[in-house]
């Protein structure tokens, strides 16, 4: 009878990574060697994505607050300038709200950015 190496604990560990993989396309969700490489190069794609989305909100806050700038006659590098000067700290991701939904507040703040 030939000798069994890790029987039940191997069986686990590949349906383990096989229940990971369930719903990736092709042989990557059934079989077990694709199954596995698949799985480790998801789960650096989302440590990595997790830096990237805090980066890809800021370009997005960026490019709200300079087209809200924009449209008062004032750059973003000129604006986020004279907020600084003025030692007004708000960060981008209330600027950017504010510019969508309060642009009668964000005016004002534009308003005070060109008389600095």
């Amino acid at each position: 009878m030939p000798r069994i190496r890790k029987g039940a604990a191997r069986r686990r560990a590949h349906n383990r990574v096989l229940k990971e993989a369930r719903g990736y396309r092709g042989a990557r969700g059934s079989r077990y060697r694709l199954a596995k490489e698949a799985t480790r190069r998801a789960k650096v794609n989302a440590y990595f994505d997790r830096r990237r989305r805090k980066r890809d909100f800021r370009r997005l806050w960026i490019t709200r607050i300079n087209a809200a700038c924009r449209a008062q006659g004032l750059s973003y590098s000129r604006f986020i300038a004279a907020l600084s000067k003025l030692n007004i700290e708000i960060d981008r991701s209330m600027l950017s709200n504010m510019a969508i939904e309060d642009p009668a507040g964000f005016e004002h703040l534009v308003n005070m950015a060109k008389n600095s």
